[in-house]
Protein backbone atom coordinates (compact mmCIF):
# COMPACT_ATOMS: atom_id res chain seq x y z
CA UNK A 1 0.00 0.00 0.00
CA UNK A 2 1.45 3.46 -1.04
CA UNK A 3 2.13 6.39 1.20
CA UNK A 4 -0.66 8.49 0.12
CA UNK A 5 -3.05 5.87 1.31
CA UNK A 6 -1.58 5.42 4.29
CA UNK A 7 -1.76 9.06 4.79
CA UNK A 8 -5.31 9.19 4.11
CA UNK A 9 -6.11 6.22 6.44
CA UNK A 10 -4.23 8.72 9.26
CA UNK A 11 -6.64 11.85 7.75
CA UNK A 12 -9.93 9.32 7.82
CA UNK A 13 -9.31 8.33 11.24
CA UNK A 14 -9.18 11.72 12.73
CA UNK A 15 -12.37 13.16 10.79
CA UNK A 16 -13.84 9.90 11.96
CA UNK A 17 -13.51 11.03 15.72
CA UNK A 18 -16.20 13.47 15.09
CA UNK A 19 -18.62 10.94 14.10
CA UNK A 20 -20.33 8.24 15.69
CA UNK A 21 -22.64 5.54 13.05
CA UNK A 22 -26.35 5.86 13.46
CA UNK A 23 -27.57 2.45 14.24
CA UNK A 24 -30.89 1.58 13.27
CA UNK A 25 -33.31 -0.57 15.55
CA UNK A 26 -33.39 -3.85 13.53
CA UNK A 27 -29.39 -4.12 13.42
CA UNK A 28 -29.70 -4.56 17.11
CA UNK A 29 -31.01 -8.07 16.82
CA UNK A 30 -28.31 -10.78 15.79
CA UNK A 31 -25.31 -11.51 17.89
CA UNK A 32 -24.10 -12.08 21.30
CA UNK A 33 -22.64 -8.21 22.57
CA UNK A 34 -22.53 -5.35 24.44
CA UNK A 35 -26.06 -3.72 23.06
CA UNK A 36 -29.71 -5.19 24.41
CA UNK A 37 -31.55 -6.35 21.18
CA UNK A 38 -35.31 -7.29 21.11
CA UNK A 39 -34.64 -11.07 19.77
CA UNK A 40 -34.74 -14.13 21.43
CA UNK A 41 -31.55 -15.27 22.14
CA UNK A 42 -28.81 -16.35 25.20
CA UNK A 43 -28.83 -14.12 27.81
CA UNK A 44 -30.04 -14.09 31.41
CA UNK A 45 -33.13 -11.84 31.03
CA UNK A 46 -36.38 -14.79 30.26
CA UNK A 47 -38.40 -13.69 28.40
CA UNK A 48 -41.12 -16.19 26.41
CA UNK A 49 -41.31 -19.66 25.41
CA UNK A 50 -42.24 -21.36 22.27
CA UNK A 51 -42.88 -24.77 20.50
CA UNK A 52 -39.89 -26.73 19.98
CA UNK A 53 -38.55 -27.00 16.15
CA UNK A 54 -36.62 -29.42 14.62
CA UNK A 55 -32.75 -27.90 14.83
CA UNK A 56 -33.48 -25.86 18.22
CA UNK A 57 -30.86 -26.07 20.91
CA UNK A 58 -31.72 -29.09 23.28
CA UNK A 59 -30.40 -26.89 26.08
CA UNK A 60 -33.60 -24.52 26.01
CA UNK A 61 -36.07 -27.12 26.22
CA UNK A 62 -38.29 -26.47 29.08
CA UNK A 63 -38.35 -30.18 30.57
CA UNK A 64 -41.04 -29.06 33.01
CA UNK A 65 -43.33 -28.63 30.85
CA UNK A 66 -42.82 -31.35 28.67
CA UNK A 67 -43.33 -33.46 31.83
CA UNK A 68 -46.30 -31.90 32.44
CA UNK A 69 -47.87 -31.32 28.66
CA UNK A 70 -46.04 -33.76 26.92
CA UNK A 71 -45.14 -30.87 24.85
CA UNK A 72 -41.31 -29.50 23.76
CA UNK A 73 -41.27 -26.08 24.29
CA UNK A 74 -38.16 -23.81 23.95
CA UNK A 75 -37.01 -20.64 26.85
CA UNK A 76 -36.90 -17.47 24.63
CA UNK A 77 -34.04 -14.76 26.24
CA UNK A 78 -33.55 -11.29 25.75
CA UNK A 79 -30.75 -10.92 23.34
CA UNK A 80 -27.65 -9.05 23.96
CA UNK A 81 -26.06 -8.08 20.55
CA UNK A 82 -23.14 -6.47 19.04
CA UNK A 83 -24.12 -3.99 16.28
CA UNK A 84 -22.04 -4.39 12.68
CA UNK A 85 -21.10 -2.46 9.98
CA UNK A 86 -19.58 -3.77 6.68
CA UNK A 87 -17.99 -1.36 4.47
CA UNK A 88 -17.87 -2.35 0.79
CA UNK A 89 -14.66 -0.78 -1.23
CA UNK A 90 -15.05 -1.01 -4.76
CA UNK A 91 -11.45 -1.67 -5.71
CA UNK A 92 -11.76 -1.02 -9.26
CA UNK A 93 -8.60 0.62 -11.48
CA UNK A 94 -11.56 3.75 -12.30
CA UNK A 95 -11.22 4.61 -8.68
CA UNK A 96 -7.44 4.85 -8.92
CA UNK A 97 -7.22 7.20 -12.66
CA UNK A 98 -4.15 9.66 -13.15
CA UNK A 99 -4.76 13.05 -11.31
CA UNK A 100 -7.61 11.74 -9.56
CA UNK A 101 -8.28 12.13 -5.54
CA UNK A 102 -11.07 8.97 -5.97
CA UNK A 103 -7.93 6.33 -4.67
CA UNK A 104 -7.16 8.39 -1.35
CA UNK A 105 -10.78 9.97 -0.83
CA UNK A 106 -11.69 5.81 -0.54
CA UNK A 107 -9.27 4.74 1.66
CA UNK A 108 -10.50 8.37 4.03
CA UNK A 109 -13.70 7.66 3.90
CA UNK A 110 -13.60 3.96 5.09
CA UNK A 111 -11.23 4.69 8.17
CA UNK A 112 -13.54 7.40 8.90
CA UNK A 113 -16.57 5.11 9.04
CA UNK A 114 -14.50 2.67 10.75
CA UNK A 115 -13.66 4.80 13.65
CA UNK A 116 -17.37 5.71 13.62
CA UNK A 117 -18.32 2.36 13.88
CA UNK A 118 -16.17 2.24 17.03
CA UNK A 119 -17.58 5.09 18.51
CA UNK A 120 -20.98 3.56 18.47
CA UNK A 121 -19.81 0.59 20.02
CA UNK A 122 -19.75 -1.42 16.65
CA UNK A 123 -17.53 -4.17 15.14
CA UNK A 124 -16.85 -3.75 11.28
CA UNK A 125 -15.54 -5.67 8.43
CA UNK A 126 -13.59 -3.88 5.09
CA UNK A 127 -14.43 -5.69 1.87
CA UNK A 128 -12.03 -4.82 -1.20
CA UNK A 129 -13.39 -6.16 -4.57
CA UNK A 130 -10.49 -7.89 -6.86
CA UNK A 131 -10.04 -11.48 -7.76
CA UNK A 132 -13.54 -11.44 -5.68
CA UNK A 133 -14.00 -10.05 -2.23
CA UNK A 134 -11.50 -10.25 0.37
CA UNK A 135 -11.51 -8.49 3.64
CA UNK A 136 -8.36 -5.51 3.95
CA UNK A 137 -5.39 -6.99 6.78
CA UNK A 138 -6.12 -5.96 9.98
CA UNK A 139 -9.13 -4.29 9.37
CA UNK A 140 -10.42 -4.95 13.46
CA UNK A 141 -7.11 -2.72 13.91
CA UNK A 142 -6.85 1.10 13.77
CA UNK A 143 -7.27 2.42 9.97
CA UNK A 144 -3.55 2.99 9.71
CA UNK A 145 -2.91 -0.25 10.65
CA UNK A 146 -4.69 -1.55 7.29
CA UNK A 147 -2.70 -3.45 5.31
CA UNK A 148 -3.60 -4.44 1.20
CA UNK A 149 -5.36 -1.67 0.64
CA UNK A 150 -5.45 -1.12 -3.33
CA UNK A 151 -7.49 0.39 -6.53
CA UNK A 152 -5.88 -1.68 -9.57
CA UNK A 153 -8.44 -4.61 -9.93
CA UNK A 154 -9.34 -5.10 -13.90
CA UNK A 155 -12.70 -6.18 -12.68
CA UNK A 156 -15.37 -4.65 -12.30
CA UNK A 157 -17.61 -4.76 -9.16
CA UNK A 158 -20.04 -7.37 -10.20
CA UNK A 159 -17.82 -9.30 -11.93
CA UNK A 160 -15.93 -9.33 -8.50
CA UNK A 161 -19.13 -10.68 -6.68
CA UNK A 162 -19.57 -13.57 -9.00
CA UNK A 163 -16.17 -14.75 -8.60
CA UNK A 164 -16.38 -14.60 -4.72
CA UNK A 165 -18.83 -12.51 -2.93
CA UNK A 166 -18.07 -10.50 0.37
CA UNK A 167 -19.54 -12.54 3.59
CA UNK A 168 -21.70 -9.90 4.78
CA UNK A 169 -22.60 -10.04 8.59
CA UNK A 170 -26.96 -10.56 8.78
CA UNK A 171 -27.98 -7.73 10.06
CA UNK A 172 -25.56 -5.52 9.67
CA UNK A 173 -25.31 -2.11 8.50
CA UNK A 174 -23.46 -1.81 4.89
CA UNK A 175 -21.73 0.84 3.15
CA UNK A 176 -20.75 0.64 -0.81
CA UNK A 177 -18.02 3.27 -1.22
CA UNK A 178 -17.76 3.44 -5.51
CA UNK A 179 -17.52 5.75 -8.28
CA UNK A 180 -20.32 3.28 -9.92
CA UNK A 181 -19.58 4.07 -13.11
CA UNK A 182 -19.24 0.55 -14.58
CA UNK A 183 -22.04 -0.97 -17.31
CA UNK A 184 -24.14 -3.22 -15.16
CA UNK A 185 -28.04 -3.52 -13.52
CA UNK A 186 -28.37 -1.58 -10.36
CA UNK A 187 -31.05 -3.13 -8.67
CA UNK A 188 -29.25 -6.81 -8.94
CA UNK A 189 -26.15 -5.01 -7.58
CA UNK A 190 -28.21 -3.32 -4.69
CA UNK A 191 -29.76 -6.42 -4.18
CA UNK A 192 -27.44 -8.77 -3.58
CA UNK A 193 -26.17 -6.19 -0.92
CA UNK A 194 -29.27 -5.73 0.89
CA UNK A 195 -30.22 -9.17 1.03
CA UNK A 196 -30.23 -9.59 5.33
CA UNK A 197 -28.78 -6.27 5.81
CA UNK A 198 -30.18 -3.74 8.21
CA UNK A 199 -29.48 -1.20 6.15
CA UNK A 200 -27.70 -0.12 3.44
CA UNK A 201 -25.98 3.07 1.88
CA UNK A 202 -24.66 4.00 -1.03
CA UNK A 203 -21.63 6.35 -1.34
CA UNK A 204 -21.07 7.45 -4.79
CA UNK A 205 -17.57 8.81 -4.71
CA UNK A 206 -16.76 11.02 -8.22
CA UNK A 207 -13.75 13.27 -8.88
CA UNK A 208 -13.95 16.88 -9.95
CA UNK A 209 -13.74 15.60 -13.21
CA UNK A 210 -16.33 13.49 -13.38
CA UNK A 211 -18.33 15.59 -12.04
CA UNK A 212 -17.57 18.22 -14.26
CA UNK A 213 -15.61 17.72 -17.11
CA UNK A 214 -13.01 20.34 -18.67
CA UNK A 215 -15.12 22.21 -21.62
CA UNK A 216 -12.64 22.30 -24.52
CA UNK A 217 -9.57 20.11 -26.35
CA UNK A 218 -8.38 16.97 -27.39
CA UNK A 219 -8.60 14.14 -24.88
CA UNK A 220 -7.59 10.54 -24.64
CA UNK A 221 -10.04 7.96 -23.06
CA UNK A 222 -8.46 5.07 -21.30
CA UNK A 223 -10.94 2.09 -20.40
CA UNK A 224 -9.08 1.48 -16.77
CA UNK A 225 -10.52 -2.34 -17.01
CA UNK A 226 -9.29 -3.45 -20.51
CA UNK A 227 -6.88 -0.12 -21.73
CA UNK A 228 -8.75 0.56 -24.37
CA UNK A 229 -7.82 3.93 -25.73
CA UNK A 230 -10.00 6.88 -27.46
CA UNK A 231 -9.61 9.83 -29.05
CA UNK A 232 -11.80 12.95 -27.78
CA UNK A 233 -12.41 16.80 -29.09
CA UNK A 234 -14.33 18.00 -26.21
CA UNK A 235 -16.51 20.57 -26.98
CA UNK A 236 -19.76 22.23 -25.44
CA UNK A 237 -21.96 19.48 -26.96
CA UNK A 238 -20.09 16.72 -26.01
CA UNK A 239 -19.49 18.01 -22.42
CA UNK A 240 -23.18 18.93 -22.24
CA UNK A 241 -24.20 14.71 -23.68
CA UNK A 242 -21.53 13.71 -21.05
CA UNK A 243 -23.60 15.61 -18.04
CA UNK A 244 -27.11 14.14 -19.53
CA UNK A 245 -25.30 10.95 -19.53
CA UNK A 246 -24.50 10.82 -16.74
CA UNK A 247 -27.59 12.55 -14.47
CA UNK A 248 -29.52 9.60 -16.19
CA UNK A 249 -27.09 7.09 -14.66
CA UNK A 250 -27.28 8.41 -11.38
CA UNK A 251 -31.20 8.82 -11.78
CA UNK A 252 -31.27 5.01 -12.18
CA UNK A 253 -29.07 4.34 -8.95
CA UNK A 254 -31.29 6.81 -7.54
CA UNK A 255 -34.35 4.80 -8.39
CA UNK A 256 -32.56 1.45 -7.83
CA UNK A 257 -31.87 2.18 -4.23
CA UNK A 258 -35.09 3.77 -3.41
CA UNK A 259 -36.42 0.51 -5.37
CA UNK A 260 -34.55 -1.85 -2.93
CA UNK A 261 -34.59 0.11 0.17
CA UNK A 262 -31.04 1.85 0.27
CA UNK A 263 -29.74 5.54 0.69
CA UNK A 264 -27.44 7.26 -1.79
CA UNK A 265 -25.30 10.27 -1.55
CA UNK A 266 -22.77 11.25 -3.91
CA UNK A 267 -19.42 13.02 -2.18
CA UNK A 268 -16.63 14.65 -4.54
CA UNK A 269 -13.53 13.41 -3.44
CA UNK A 270 -11.39 16.45 -3.52
CA UNK A 271 -14.14 17.98 -1.78
CA UNK A 272 -14.44 15.17 0.79
CA UNK A 273 -14.47 17.06 4.16
CA UNK A 274 -16.70 19.41 3.43
CA UNK A 275 -18.96 17.04 1.77
CA UNK A 276 -19.52 14.80 5.12
CA UNK A 277 -22.54 16.66 5.72
CA UNK A 278 -24.20 14.48 3.36
CA UNK A 279 -23.82 11.30 4.85
CA UNK A 280 -25.47 12.81 8.07
CA UNK A 281 -28.43 14.47 5.83
CA UNK A 282 -28.89 9.97 4.55
CA UNK A 283 -28.28 9.30 8.20
CA UNK A 284 -25.01 7.01 8.38
CA UNK A 285 -23.68 9.90 10.48
CA UNK A 286 -24.34 11.55 13.34
CA UNK A 287 -22.17 14.36 15.36
CA UNK A 288 -20.16 11.59 18.08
Amino acid sequence: MNEELRQALHQGEQLGLRYALQIPQVAASGLVGSRLGRRAGSSIDFQDYREYQPGDDLRFIDWGIYARTDRLSIKLFREEVTPHLDIVLDGSRSMNLEGSSKARAAGELAALLAVAAANAQCSRAVWLSGEGFNRVANDTHPPPSWNGLQFESARTLDQSCEILPPKLRRLGVRVLISDLLWPGNPVQTLRRLREGAAALFVVQLLGRDDANPPDHGSIRLVDSETGEQTELFVDSTVKKQYLENLAQWQQAWDDACRQCGARLTTVIAEDLESSLRELEAIELLSPA
